[in-house]
């Protein structure tokens, strides 16, 4: 009999042959209640073995086990791990999750403990708001944060463009040209540009360092742009070209050196509403047409994934917070040339994917989500099933384990981003839910609703974490800094508020009518 660390209090050994039964799920809970011990068999995502079999406390908790891990696996930083027994997670101790599954659990059988890593840093809720800051004069429609953490640019139906400081908390930059509504803002993923668009129907670029506008406007649309996506940076070290989508049906391609456009997409038959540029090469459009196309940069369709019954809102990749970031991680790393970012991008792109095909989220007016593996096939990876009204945002965790989708019928819900499987249902909102946002952690979800409240949610619980009142009017969408730094809600009252919480860990905007800024500490 050999001992494992004291950490886990557990023995290993070997375990006698017993004969494999099931047993009623009443009995399992009286023989589960006063059990000491348990056979379990740690191993990780991939349903690879690690360590041999040990005889564990049924008390042991999750900060035992990640102990445990940590020593078998000879980790020199202690790295934090989450645990998981048939798709439950162990939140306080083992028997609690055993108790909880639903399913029937043999206990002659061997326990498979199924472990995570999580983020090495930890994103802080925030407690206070503690200034305000004038600007907008109309209800702001998008905010971005850059991929550093340090600005935020955001787009108002003033028709201006504001770029601020997020630590001395002061607007920068008022960038002026549109002509309508600026529905759009995107950093592209070395931080070097940003790209707005409007229902003027063209898209600018701006440059973060002097507000000035970067050439020409890119014109070519017929109607409103809906949407803006970057080429990745590790596929394009200079990060020139981006995608525009738009009302009138149409995807474009552009080159925004020259501002010319490179190559028009036009297969779908009506508004296309979502874009996304996949790191393995792929565009992916959603349109009011119910369908969801990919293609190539040079402009040939690869296929056409068909499943919606009604128009697709919303869309996301697996992958996405790494596209959106390039090669800037939560440390703010900075590299001495082009190609060197590069090749921090790939790899920090290679290991988000984990050796797995990028998956890809849609949304829809028909109440469902669909999971897809567009790169390989065009057949539905899963339908989710459960929303009762459209849904309006879907939003993967950055480590791409999770989906959250937020509904008009005023709850937020969990998804396993790898099966479907459903998790849990985040309730409290009065009215419709807007928008969610994850941190950077992972940790954290923050959801903004037509009620005029943002909400902070604790993954592991599935629980309200903080309420955070305080707006005039609807929050519309928010965005968290994905360096783990800060994030940026927006609202139909133009007022811009920003929560950098304990030891400036999380900074929070939100968007208000009103043109102004506060700071929530």
């Amino acid at each position: 009999m050999t001992k494992v660390p004291a950490a886990a209090a557990a023995i290993a050994k070997a375990p006698s042959a017993k004969r494999s039964r099931l047993v009623a799920p009443k009995a399992v809970n009286e023989e589960i209640s006063t059990r000491k011990n348990i056979i379990a068999q740690l191993q990780n995502e991939e349903g690879q073995i690690t360590g041999s079999q040990l005889d564990i406390p049924m008390d042991i908790t999750a900060e035992q086990l990640a102990a445990l891990v940590n020593d078998i696996l000879k980790n020199e930083e202690a790295v934090p791990y989450s645990f998981f027994i048939n798709g439950q997670e162990i939140v306080d101790g083992l028997r609690d999750a055993i108790l909880e599954l639903k399913d029937r659990l043999s206990t002659e059988h061997v326990l498979p403990i199924v472990y995570h890593p999580q983020a090495v840093f930890k994103v802080k809720p925030v407690t206070r708001c503690t200034g305000s800051m004038p600007g907008h004069s109309e209800a702001v429609l998008s905010a971005a944060f850059n991929p550093r953490g340090d600005q935020v640019a955001t787009g108002s139906g003033d028709t201006t463009v504001r770029i601020w400081d997020c630590f001395t908390e002061t607007p920068q930059f008022t960038c002026k040209g549109h002509r309508s509504w600026i529905l759009v803002i995107t950093w592209s993923p070395d931080g070097s540009k940003i790209a707005s668009g409007g229902m003027d129907s063209e898209v600018r670029l701006w440059c973060p360092k002097t507000g000035k506008q970067l050439g020409k406007e890119l014109k070519g649309h017929s109607k409103w742009i809906t949407s803006v996506a970057w080429e990745p940076q590790h596929l394009n070290e200079e990060c020139d070209r981006l995608a525009t989508g738009s009302k009138d049906g149409t995807v474009r391609i552009w080159n925004v050196n020259t501002g010319a456009c490179e190559v028009i997409l036009s297969s779908h038959t009506n508004a296309v509403q979502c874009l996304r540029w996949g790191g393995e090469g792929l565009l992916y459009s959603g349109s009011h047409d119910r369908t969801i196309k990919v293609w190539t940069p040079e402009g040939k369709l690869v296929r056409t994934l068909e499943g919606h019954g009604h128009w697709i809102n919303t869309m996301a990749l697996s992958t996405d917070h790494v596209l959106r970031t390039g090669a800037t991680d939560h440390l703010g790393k900075q590299f001495a040339t082009k190609a060197l970012a590069k090749e921090a991008a790939l790899e920090r792109y290679n290991t988000s994917r984990g050796g797995k095909p990028e998956r890809l989220a849609t949304g829809s007016d028909d109440f469902t989500i669909i999971l897809w593996e567009p790169s390989a096939s065009k057949k539905p990876v899963a339908r989710l099933t459960g929303h009762q009204q459209v849904v309006n945002q879907i939003c993967f965790s950055p480590d791409g384990r999770y989906l959250a989708s937020a509904s008009f019928d005023k709850s937020v819900k969990i998804w396993d981003a790898a099966s479907g499987k459903f998790l849990g249902n985040l309730r409290g909102h009065v009215e419709k839910v807007y928008q969610v946002c994850w941190s950077a952690d992972s940790r954290m979800l923050i959801s903004g609703s037509k009620d005029s409240t943002l909400k902070v949610w604790d993954l592991r619980t599935k629980k309200l974490k903080l309420d955070l009142p305080g707006h005039a009017d609807e929050v519309y969408a928010v965005d968290w800094s994905p360096d783990g730094d800060e994030l940026s809600p927006e609202a139909k009252t133009g007022l811009l508020k920003y929560g950098g919480l304990e030891l400036a860990l999380l900074l929070l905007a939100h968007m208000d009518a009103m043109g102004k800024a506060l700071v929530i500490k």
